[in-house]
């Protein structure tokens, strides 16, 4: 998948990066303000969850779940780690063994410890009103 859209287009790209993906764990990279957290919003509503996104810079971890209760997934904001043990402090690992979504911002701060299986979702800036995604 390597598409450029309009925000108005997100819901129709968090469509298509569901449908196209490999995996539930997803590695979001792009630079500050690029969408990922954006794309996060329609994800997690495209996917039918209860709860708004948003982001979890200073917590780190969101939780998300569907109307019954059931965690959908957890959402990753490691922007502001110093260092990426301390993603294990905080019991990252044992995330990436539920069968829930996983969405990971700012994942190249935990290289060592993505899985193999992780999805790349690259978003760049185009224009001020247009992205592009990469799969």
């Amino acid at each position: 998948m390597n598409k450029i859209y309009t925000e108005n287009q997100i819901q129709q790209i968090a469509h298509e990066l569901l449908s196209n993906t490999k995996s539930k764990k997803l590695c979001f990279y792009g630079d500050m303000g690029a969408g990922k957290t954006t794309l996060i919003k329609a994800l997690v509503k495209e996917l039918g969850g209860k709860n708004i996104a948003n982001s979890p810079t200073f917590g780190i971890v969101n939780e998300y779940n569907l109307p019954n209760g059931e965690i959908l997934g957890h959402h990753f904001d490691f922007y502001r780690l110093n260092d990426e043990t301390e993603a294990l402090d905080l019991g990252f690992e044992d995330y990436l063994y539920q069968d829930n979504w996983v969405f990971i911002e700012w994942a190249e701060k935990i290289n060592s410890f993505l899985p193999e299986d992780c999805q790349r979702v690259t978003i760049e800036v185009v224009s001020p009103n247009e992205r592009r995604i990469t799969l």
